[in-house]
Order: structure tokens, then C-alpha cells, then sequence
């Protein structure tokens, strides 16, 4: 199973909504995929219309209960996209992983041997907490959606400093299959701007799909549905499918297509 964490420290970037779209982007292609919802704020979760009452055990019991990976996963609507998804209780799970061993590794544990998906994204917090790390130190590759602003520029510095420290600490596997521009606004010079100094800076780590802003995909999480589900034809549903395809083009060869 190709493991690829959805990260940045800086919220409201589009991590979720890219981990949501990416996710039943893969399955409508034909790939097995598992979403892993690892955000207290359980948006994910939501945005495949998983409510909050049905949320019987979570990535919170794989974390710190030890739960077996099967038993946590729950099918969605969308036909070969599985989720295992989050309550609030992660929010405490920062604290009650401190005291245990090996920390870091309690997802990659629960992750080790799984056949049942080909693909599984994990969607972090917005924070480079123990939740990401255990992210980080069980993902293959991680996937970074860069909202087109100066702040979030800024911060990119920051999170490429994290996955150096993970590869040589913990994760020497880890790469980075990617950038990912979104939020992205012709309108604004500023877009512009920090796109171009993006591509500069990273080439051609920077995916050549970009995400505009779009209202179907921010209307769509409120409907239980991903926005490719919610209007596959608008703008921003277009872009993720495109985004995929993309993607997979940066797989190993042999991997390229579903098993």
C-alpha cells in the first residue's frame, strides 16, 4: 500500500479538501483507497459524510488503544473509498502518546502488513505535533498543499526542515512526491507572485496542476460530499482530477497502475 500524508503546519491551506478529492479521485480510477482522518476537527470525516454519531471508533483507538487497523476502518458512499475517521478525543492523544515508547511509531505499526487498500492518504493537523510525526514516520511520500500567500510561502521553509529531521530520524523513506498550489487566484498579482517564487525555489517538486478557488469546493463538505462527487464538473473538481493524475505519473513505474 503506497502511503501518502496530506501535511502543512498552516491551516486553512486546503489539506483537508485535498485529501478528500485526491481520495475519491484514486478510487473512481480504480485504486483500493483508504483515507485516514487524523485532525481532531474530524473534517474529513465529515466531508465524505461520516456524521459524528456514527463515529463508534476512531484513529484515535489505532493511536493510543492499539486497535487493529480493520476494525477502526469504516466504509463511505463513495464506491472503493474506506476512511478511518477522527473524533475530538485525538485532541488529547498529544498528550497520552508522551509517556509511551516508541511514540512516533504507533501508526506505522497499525499501518505494517495492510493489504486490504493499494493507496491510503492521511490527513494531518495543522500543526508538526506527535499526530503528524506519526504521519510522517508511517507515510511513504508526503503531499503538501501550499495556499498561494505570503504566510503560507513562509511557513513552507519550516515544514521541509521537519520531513530533513523525519528522514534522518526516523523515516528514511520519507520523500516529498510533491507541492501542490491551491486556493490559486489569476485575479491577484500576488498569486502570481508566490506561485513563481515557488517554482523557482522547488522546480519541478511543484505539481503543474493548480487548485483554484472555487465555491463548489467549499460548498460541498456541507452537503457530506466530496466537491467531485457534490458537481464533478466544475472548475475545482477538474483541477483534483487532474492534481491525481498527475500524481500517479510520479510513481514508481511498476505502481503506476492499480494492483
Amino acid at each position: 500500500m503506497l502511503t501518502i500524508a496530506i501535511a502543512n503546519q498552516k491551516g486553512g491551506v486546503g489539506k483537508t479538501t485535498t485529501a478528500i478529492n485526491m481520495a475519491t479521485a484514486m478510487a473512481a480510477t480504480g485504486w483500493r483507497t483508504l483515507l485516514i482522518d487524523l485532525d481532531p476537527q474530524g473534517n474529513a470525516s465529515t466531508g465524505v459524510g461520516v456524521e459524528a454519531s456514527s463515529r463508534h471508533v476512531s484513529s484515535y483507538d489505532i493511536l493510543v488503544e492499539g486497535l487493529p487497523l480493520a476494525e477502526a476502518t469504516m466504509e463511505t458512499s463513495i464506491p472503493g473509498l474506506d476512511i478511518v475517521p477522527a473524533t475530538v478525543d485525538l485532541s488529547g492523544a498529544e498528550v497520552e502518546l508522551v509517556s509511551v515508547e516508541e511514540r512516533t511509531e504507533c501508526l506505522r505499526k497499525a499501518l505494517a502488513g495492510h493489504k486490504d487498500h493499494e493507496i491510503c492518504f492521511i490527513d494531518c493537523p495543522p500543526s508538526l505535533g506527535l499526530l503528524t510525526l506519526n504521519a510522517l514516520c508511517a507515510a511513504d511520500s508526503i503531499l503538501v498543499p501550499l495556499q498561494c500567500e505570503f504566510f503560507a510561502l513562509e511557513g513552507l521553509s519550516q515544514l521541509l526542515q521537519t520531513v530533513e529531521r523525519v528522514q534522518q530520524g526516523f523515516n528514511p523513506r520519507l520523500n516529498i512526491i510533491g507541492v501542490a498550489l491551491t486556493m490559486f487566484d489569476r485575479r491577484n498579482r500576488l498569486t502570481d507572485q508566490v506561485s513563481d517564487d515557488v517554482r523557482d525555489c522547488l522546480g519541478d517538486l511543484v505539481f503543474e496542476t493548480v487548485i483554484p478557488r472555487n465555491v463548489r469546493l467549499s460548498e460541498a463538505p456541507s452537503h457530506g460530499l466530496p466537491a467531485l462527487v457534490y458537481d464533478h464538473s466544475c472548475v475545482g473538481s477538474r483541477a483534483y482530477i487532474a492534481l491525481a493524475r498527475e500524481l500517479i505519473g510520479r510513481f514508481p513505474p511498476e505502481r503506476q497502475v492499480a494492483a
